[in-house]
């Protein structure tokens, strides 16, 4: 007798949990740094061109794989490309790349979404008070972090306890399912975050010059340096490459999470204007909460001198750095440095669950095993594979894991699928598949941009993201020679994870013929 599996309990829902998967802590922390140093309000054009030529199609073609998949079962790549295509007995091997991506992104993003929590808690409580320079807030945090010994903390062991408590909150909600777990998260923390955002947005718009004697030292003056265009930005090619680069991240496409959670649809659940719904929400929170909090509320207080070395000093820096230096020096700064690490750690959570599906799913889907046998493997798994992210974080490995799980896997994976979708399952098939149970139709031009475009774009972007970044990482330029035995053990880490993935689809096929 087949095994029911979960839905959703809502349209709602899943809407929620799509967008909570997509709204990241690269909403409010990466989009700004891209945007800033990308031309201003000019990145904004290869942003939404991006956004009509990739993101929205691969959104698409997601929602649409996952409920084909769902139905018939499956809910991660190796299933639901197996029946795309039912000849090809290698085609399931390249559908591990979307439980892979997403496993290496949790080990080393729920340890990250931990800081966000303690600064929540430190802020409230004044732990990082003493803290009013720039050199001092980065001892804070390198303290934190365990890269030194400081009269802030003298180990690792308060980073510690706060991952442990993360880590155990993302367990939990895995363990209560799509209904009771992830869909009940998302519900409460997506409008508690964007009520924060819009929070964060008032407070920061509503500052004034903070020295009557640097009247340059406006809002208005750094809003203009977040928006105001620089066309001749748009002549180069790396511009067109991070823009593009920024709308695969920030939703979550060519990642595999929306596959897993969009088979748990029913088959005439709409996928179009629901895919539509999550990227606006997603489009909200980066765009207008994103580019309007940390480098207008930066520029307000560090000056046009210094904004561009602090926009350009990285996405850790100002959100753990900048934005607490910020806070300290407003009124009602503990509550709305909380409110603004509260923002980032829902932001997190709703994205780290999403994460962790994949490998759940394939365990209950495809090994037929309880969701609590597959939560559990899962957590003991992934906590001892999240430790050299935590114990060797300056020694280049979470660089390792990011580049190859959340830039590398991501493009390839959305290349394949997208492939597969347009080219061998069909695009007369696609386009019926896109439409079952629509209450919106896609604009023809869609039908070429889905099977031409895209996948033209995305070879694109990977042969010069491989160019630019891959060669240079797979050759080590650039990196200190301390950090190499640790970054050749992160490869053969990744290597051995994806062999493993690899041999338990093996048998998990293996089964199922000798089951038939």
């Amino acid at each position: 007798m087949a095994k029911t599996r979960q839905r959703w309990g809502t349209r709602l829902g899943v809407i929620m949990a799509v967008a909570g998967s997509a709204v990241g802590l690269g909403n409010f922390l990466r989009f700004p740094v891209q945007a800033a140093s990308n031309g201003g309000g000019a990145f904004l054009i290869p942003y939404f061109i991006s956004l009509l030529l990739l993101g929205i199609p691969l959104m698409w073609v997601e929602w649409t794989l996952g409920r084909y998949g769902g139905g018939y079962g499956h809910g991660t790549a190796p299933g639901i490309f197996h029946t795309m295509w039912q000849k090809n007995r290698f085609i399931k091997y390249f559908g591990v790349i979307g439980i892979f991506g997403p496993l290496v992104i949790f080990i080393y993003y729920t340890y990250i979404e931990s800081w966000t929590l303690a600064y929540s808690f430190f802020a409230i409580t004044g732990k990082y008070a003493g803290a009013n320079t720039e050199s001092a807030m980065s001892s804070f945090l390198a303290g934190f972090q365990g890269l030194e010994r400081n009269g802030y903390f003298g180990s690792i062991a308060q980073a510690y306890i706060f991952f442990l408590i993360t880590f155990a909150a993302n367990i939990a909600v895995i363990y209560y399912g799509i209904k009771g777990g992830v869909e009940k998260l998302c519900n409460i923390a997506m409008p508690l975050l964007f009520i924060c955002g819009i929070a964060l947005v008032i407070r920061v718009l509503s500052l004034g010059s903070p020295d009557p004697a640097r009247p340059s030292w406006s809002l208005s003056n750094g809003l203009a340096f977040m928006w105001n265009p620089d066309f001749r930005a748009l002549a180069s090619a790396k511009v067109w490459l991070a823009a593009a680069g920024q709308i695969l991240f920030t939703l979550s496409v060519g990642i595999g999470v929306i596959l897993t959670y969009a088979s748990y649809l029913s088959k005439g659940d709409d996928v179009v204007l629901s895919g539509l719904s999550a990227v606006s929400m997603n489009e909200f929170a980066e765009v207008i909460l994103g580019g309007c909090i940390v480098i207008p509320a930066a520029f307000v207080f560090f000056g046009p001198e210094r904004i561009g070395s602090v926009a350009s000093s990285g996405a850790f820096n100002l959100g753990f750095v900048t934005m607490p230096l910020i806070f300290q020096k407003i009124a009602m700064g503990a509550f709305f440095g909380c409110a603004w690490f509260l923002l980032l750690f829902l932001a997190g959570i709703t994205s780290s669950v999403s994460l962790a599906q994949p490998a759940v799913a394939f365990l209950e889907d495809e090994f037929d095993i309880t969701r609590p046998k597959a939560v559990t493997i899962f957590g003991i798994a992934s906590f001892i594979l999240c430790q050299p992210a935590i114990f060797f974080l300056g020694k280049g490995v979470v660089n390792e894991l990011d580049f190859w799980g959340g830039t590398f896997c991501l493009v390839l994976f959305a290349t394949i699928e997208v492939v597969l979708f347009a080219w061998i399952f069909g695009m007369n098939n696609a386009w019926e598949e896109i439409h079952r149970g629509a209450d919106m139709r896609v604009p023809a031009v869609y039908k070429f941009i889905i099977k031409y475009v895209t996948p033209v774009f995305l070879l694109a972007i990977l042969g010069s993201w491989f160019i630019q970044e891959g060669i240079p990482t797979i050759f080590m330029k650039n990196m200190p020679g301390s950090n190499r035995p640790f970054v050749f053990a992160a490869r053969a880490l990744l290597i051995g994870i994806f062999a493993v993935l690899a041999i338990l689809v093996k048998i998990a096929w293996s089964r199922k013929r000798r089951v038939v």
